[in-house]
């Protein structure tokens, strides 16, 4: 009989960040991060190719480092952070790409209520333990969603043509699980 025992992970917040990435004036980068999040991980044998994958951050915990972007951000023309508290993923498959540690994992994103599957890339960093004895595991997530996708829709004209916002948002997370007892 196969042995199939469950072991939970949970995101450590304090080693690890969501960030993105947006295009304004067409030209540069905007970074912004979400500082509450929180997630989990349940490996089957110790594989983190069978997991199950909960992972959700409050809406109104993002941060570009400037107050009037972020209550935009917040408000119903993006996230309406009041109605939709709010962002989760729910892991559905991993598919390994290649013998490196490369994967691509496969869920449902929800953003203001409007669930998509998406794509990520994923790398393994490995698996180490800390000086106190706990088990932690690495992961670099990188991907891009079109932002329309989830009725983040408010945009601005350009009087050169254009827009001040891009419909493109690359995800980038760098993530540290700790193996929970």
């Amino acid at each position: 009989m196969e042995n199939t025992s469950k072991t939970k992970w949970a995101i450590d917040p304090t080693h690890s960040e969501i960030s993105f990435k947006v295009k304004h004036l067409m030209i540069t980068n905007v970074k912004g991060t979400f500082n509450e999040f929180g997630g989990t991980v349940n490996t089957s044998n110790q594989s983190f190719g069978t997991s199950d994958i909960e992972f959700s951050m409050n809406a109104a915990s993002i941060n570009t480092g400037v107050a009037d972007r972020d209550a935009h951000l917040r408000s119903a023309d993006f996230f309406d952070a009041e109605n939709h508290k709010k962002i989760s993923f729910t892991g559905e498959k991993i598919e390994n790409d290649d013998a490196d540690g490369s994967y691509t994992l496969v869920g449902d994103l929800t953003i203001r209520g409007i669930t998509k599957i998406i794509k990520l890339d994923v790398e393994f960093g490995g698996v180490m333990k800390d000086p106190w004895g706990n088990e932690k595991a690495g992961y670099t997530i990188n991907g891009k969603i079109n932002r329309k996708d989830f009725g983040l829709n408010w945009n601005a004209t350009l009087e050169a043509g254009g827009v001040l916002v891009s419909d493109d948002v690359k995800i980038s997370c760098e993530i540290q699980l700790v193996k929970q007892a």
